[in-house]
């Protein structure tokens, strides 16, 4: 990459690879949260088909949402970060005021506005702070390797936003975005012993943090000693582990799962991929995996076609967001880590999180209109030029 480099970027279709395994992985949610909601749906509601309809309905959002980021220039969102941050504090900040956040489960994780369905602020922190860290360290160039001006006040943006999820309480979330971010950060040049560093504090955070909370020592036990009280903080994960050995390598048949009569709690939520796993079996499971391969693998390309700095790292960031979550949510399923509540991408119940997960795709979709020209590997058609001039590989612009 040369230092100064002025280039021509070629507005263009976007990345129909990428369109097509999403909306083949929505497919596949909607089927398998159909297939294991229905019978709590009747049980709660008296409508086997209560979830399967507000799922469709996020994701009609979401995909108006994703129609609207990709036709949009994702430059844009440089200018706009400080305030789609600011607004996830303000949100995060809302939800634990009494009156204004709603409680479920425990934890006080959403906001009600009147008669629409409550909505989760913490998983569209996800998605402003992605956006802000991009701009942030795309300005920034090599100071991120500087202790006061790059290492800390990285520390202070996400340590602000990780504070507020965890007064939710929820942990899982907090994660993410320091997942996340991290990465980001160690994308953009920062050092490795100063990434070391944060991952390593925010490991005996975590630690601590799991040793004091209740509910979080109920998992790190369901983890670790889940035979020793099967019906109760080991209910959960031995269930899922007996809906994936029930399916065996082709599974029991679509919709014939035993273990989403009320044998696996969130069985259309963080639980849905042991549905899949007894429904379809190993096979089935391998291809969900093999779609979610295939979208991190088109989304890193488009990351590294990008237009610009701020390009590539939106990009890196969607695709760890996504990365992330699949390897916490197969991991708790498995029993390969704890649980942590953490949803499936596409597959998983959720509205908040659907609807912030199409967005994120938007931009995505967005970064792959723009590209160098010249690229040989990229022959997408395209439509008019737009003049890009690429700033200093290490300055800020």
């Amino acid at each position: 990459m040369a230092a100064e480099a002025q280039f021509v970027a070629e507005r263009r279709a976007p990345d129909y690879g990428l369109m097509a395994v999403v909306a083949a992985l929505l497919v596949v949610g909607l089927i398998a949260v159909y297939s294991a909601s229905y019978p709590l749906g009747f049980a709660q509601y008296g409508d086997s088909n209560f979830f399967i309809k507000r799922q469709a309905v996020a994701i009609a959002v979401g995909l108006v949402g994703l129609v609207v980021a990709m036709n949009m220039d994702y430059r844009l969102l440089r200018r706009l970060s400080p305030l789609l941050v600011l607004g996830a504090l303000v949100t995060l900040v809302a939800v634990l005021v009494p009156g204004i956040g709603t409680q479920q489960n425990g934890a006080v994780r959403w906001i009600s506005l009147g008669p629409l369905p409550p909505f989760q602020p913490s998983e569209f922190a996800k998605l402003a702070v992605l956006i802000y860290m991009a701009a942030w360290l795309a300005a920034k160039g090599d100071v991120v390797r500087d202790v006061t001006l790059g290492v800390l006040p990285f520390v202070v943006m996400v340590g602000l936003i990780g504070a507020l999820i965890l007064l939710e309480p929820d942990l899982g979330t907090t994660v993410m975005i320091a997942a996340i971010t991290g990465t980001l950060f160690f994308v953009a040049g920062a050092r490795l012993h100063h990434v070391i560093a944060l991952i390593g504090s925010s490991v005996v955070m975590a630690g601590g943090l799991v040793l004091v909370g209740g509910y979080r020592v109920d998992r790190l036990l369901a983890f670790t000693s889940a035979e020793s009280d099967p019906s109760g903080v080991g209910f959960q994960t031995l269930q899922m582990l007996v809906a994936l050995g029930s399916g065996g390598i082709s599974g029991l048949g679509l919709g014939v799962s035993r273990q989403k009569f009320f044998y696996i709690p969130g069985s259309h939520t963080d639980g849905v991929l042991a549905i899949v796993g007894e429904e379809l079996g190993f096979i089935g499971a391998m291809v969900v995996l093999a779609l979610f391969a295939l979208l991190i693998w088109r989304g890193m390309q488009i990351a590294r076609r990008a237009a610009d700095r701020f390009g590539s790292l939106l990009a890196i960031g969607v695709v760890a967001w996504i990365g992330f979550q699949l390897v916490i949510n197969i991991g708790g399923v498995t029993r390969s880590m704890p649980l942590t509540g953490i949803p499936l991408p596409f597959l998983s119940y959720g509205g908040s999180a659907m609807v912030s997960m199409l967005l994120a795709i938007g931009i995505l979709l967005s970064v792959s209109r723009y590209a160098a020209l010249g690229d040989p590997a990229d022959e997408a058609p395209t439509r008019g030029a737009v003049r890009v001039r690429r700033a200093p590989a290490g300055g800020a612009r």
